[in-house]
């Protein structure tokens, strides 16, 4: 629906299917009908017109639990509007007569949220107020106070014909903001109150009556108050009136802003996260996981946050709040999946999200407390570790990029114990569309790494019985900023039954926005049939660059600073290789060995590696000798990305 115009048949249909099984949930028992509640007051504020002719279902049952009933009114006055005003005035007032104090003060200020929102019922909902005023039941009364100077302020010189009423109740106001609401309609319209200075009258707007009273309240504020903030703002207004009164009363006096409609609703950006979040804890909390889970699951749960995506029915206003994030970050918070592939007025369109698999044969283990570093990674600086490491005193940073080194970095290998470099890992070519969902165009493809650059290999099949011409495609904005760096060059025309190769070889100076998984790349191919949308998972060791290799120092400097907490720890099994074969299959795949040692018979490999981004990664991987499976401990400061450096991991050393 996020994608769709709301006023289409299909977005309506959907709108009376997903009614009611949620109108069925609110006949559970009462813990069952607060979670639903939760939710449905997120999707209300999302989607009103989900649930706008189910007003009735929302009516508070006598015996109701107390947070039912608060939920329920809420979402209440969420679904008000000019139409069914009127019976929720009715129910509202019946509330307001209830035993529950606290329920009876929501309902009289529900009724004032019902007169700003739908300002046609204002008058009807001022009168319901003063009928209320008039039972005298003190805590109404204050409520109603309350309400009415929200009322004022959204509707200024329009019911003041009520003041009197007000007044008349001054004595019973014993709660400080019934006490604050009286006091500020007094003062905003003591010119039509004839004994307003007897009533705790007015300040400016009758200054020569009322001087004596103003300087007695200056006096408490600033010097009997321990508020340093309301000190502050008397000494402020004191300053201002004893300098200049004309600019005291300008300041004062000005004119105020209408209050808004919705005063409680969700910031939009956190409304989107939760609405991702439905069914689970954060849709009941209101508040993100972040919020509420702490240590290294808040890291996690935030690799997981999801975003709704953006409506292509945008407006001047959204295109403006796109911003261009900063390189050196992995990706912006961004808010929102912008659907632009090709920017082409095609209708709307439909991507299909690979999930984030993780391999079957390999769990994640906690760290828990242990570091298989430890303070051991001292001795690499000492004099003792140059014999482990071979004279690991050179650095390999200036060594050359991609192919054109290998031969060098093979001859380093040898001297210092890391064996011979492999070349870069390309995964087998996977089909990325099918010919039944691209009108008889088949595509398959890979990515890889050639002199420095991303590229990706693709073969195009021509599966229709008519040629295919004018090839062109366009990436979503992700989280790497990969955009294509040249045109799609494929063979023009494609005849039937012919298959046509293509490298394209990819940048990373696009528009930023976090995917989730963060390797999602949206694409879009077009021909002259038609465009087509996939989404594919870009392997993340194409991202790293070969200028990744960590000084030793700068190595054990980073690892220090990084908090334990964004250590992760995995096993990988059914690694038959010695430590000098796996630090050169990872080489060849710009994983870098910073250093080497062996401890208690067991070889560990620190090494480094740095995302087109800038973003570093640091890993340990312990050997044992003979067993098969090694474990791999990851650590950065942007949690995010370990996942994808995992797979990398597994895939670049199971490929034979």
């Amino acid at each position: 629906m996020e994608l769709m115009d709301e006023s289409s048949d299909f977005v309506q249909m959907l709108f009376r299917k997903l009614s009611p099984p949620l109108v069925t949930l609110l006949s559970s028992e009462p813990e069952i009908q607060y979670v639903a509640l939760r939710n449905i007051n997120l999707i209300v504020q999302k989607r009103p017109k989900i649930l706008k002719n189910e007003l009735k279902v929302f009516f508070v049952k006598y015996n109701d639990p107390i947070y039912v009933k608060l939920e329920k009114l809420d979402i209440m006055i969420r679904l008000t509007n000019a139409q069914n005003i009127a019976q929720v005035l009715a129910e509202l007032k019946e509330y307001a007569t209830e035993v529950d104090v606290d329920f009876v003060r929501k309902a009289v200020r529900a009724i004032g949220r019902c007169a700003i929102k739908v300002e046609s019922a204002a008058e009807k909902c001022v009168s319901t107020l003063i009928d209320l005023i008039q039972t005298k039941v003190n805590y109404v009364v204050q409520e109603a106070v309350v309400v009415i100077k929200d009322i004022f302020r959204k509707y200024p010189n329009k019911y003041e014909s009520i003041i009197s009423t007000l007044c008349e109740n001054l004595d019973s106001l014993d709660e400080p903001e019934a006490r604050a609401s009286m006091i500020w309609i007094i003062g905003e319209y003591a010119e039509r109150i004839d004994n307003a200075d007897e009533l705790l009258e007015s300040f400016l707007k009758k200054p020569t009556e009322t001087q004596e009273l103003v300087q007695n309240v200056l006096s408490l504020a600033t010097q009997d108050s321990d508020n340093p903030d309301l000190r502050d703002r008397g000494y402020i207004y004191w300053r201002l009136l004893s300098t200049d009164p004309a600019a005291a009363k300008e300041v004062v006096l000005a004119e105020k802003p209408l209050i808004s409609e919705e005063t409680d609703l969700l910031e939009p950006s956190l409304l989107d996260e939760l609405v991702c979040h439905i069914a689970s804890l954060a849709s009941v909390y209101h508040k993100p996981p972040s919020a509420f889970i702490e240590g290294r699951a808040a890291g996690i749960s935030a690799q997981r946050r999801k975003n709704l995506p953006t409506s292509p029915f945008r407006g001047p206003d959204d295109e403006q709040n796109d911003q261009q994030q900063q390189q050196q970050r992995v990706f912006p918070s961004g808010e929102s999946m912008a659907n632009d592939l090709l920017n082409l007025d095609l209708g709307p369109t439909t991507y299909a999200p690979s999930p984030m698999n993780m391999p079957s044969h390999s769990q994640p283990v906690s760290t828990g407390a242990i570091d298989l570093l430890g303070d051991g990674l001292d001795g690499l600086l000492g004099a003792s570790s140059t014999s482990d490491m071979g004279g690991f005193g050179l650095s390999f940073g200036g060594s050359p990029p991609g192919p054109a080194g290998t031969s060098s970095m093979n001859a380093l290998g040898d001297i210092f114990g890391f064996g011979s470099t492999s070349p870069f890992y390309t995964p087998p070519k996977q089909v990325w569309i099918v010919p039944q969902k691209a009108k008889g165009m088949e595509i398959s493809g890979t990515f890889t790494r050639r002199n420095g650059q991303i590229v990706m290999e693709m073969e195009f099949a021509n599966r229709a019985m008519q040629a295919m011409t004018d090839f062109a495609v366009q990436f979503n904005k992700n989280s790497f900023g990969i955009v294509p760096a040249q045109p799609l060059q494929v063979q023009s025309p494609l005849p039937p039954s012919v298959t046509s190769n293509a490298v394209l070889p990819l940048a990373t100076t696009g528009p930023i926005l976090k995917m989730d998984p963060l390797t999602n790349l949206q694409v879009a191919i077009k021909n002259n049939i038609d465009v087509f949308y996939f989404s594919i998972l870009l392997p993340m060791h194409v991202l790293f660059v070969e200028d990744g290799e960590m000084e030793k120092r700068t190595f054990l400097a980073t690892w220090k600073d990084i908090p334990q907490a964004n250590e992760i720890q995995y096993q990988i099994h059914d690694l038959p290789m010695t430590s000098d074969e796996i630090s050169g299959k990872l080489r060849g795949s710009n994983i870098f060995t910073v250093a080497k040692r062996n401890v208690d018979g067991q070889d560990l490999l620190y090494q480094s590696a740095k995302l087109t981004n800038g973003i570093f990664m640091l890993s340990e991987l312990k050997i044992q000798p003979g067993n098969p499976t090694i474990t791999l401990s990851l650590k950065t400061r942007t949690m995010d990305i370990i996942p994808g450096v995992y797979e990398s991991y597994v895939g670049i050393l199971k490929h034979h």
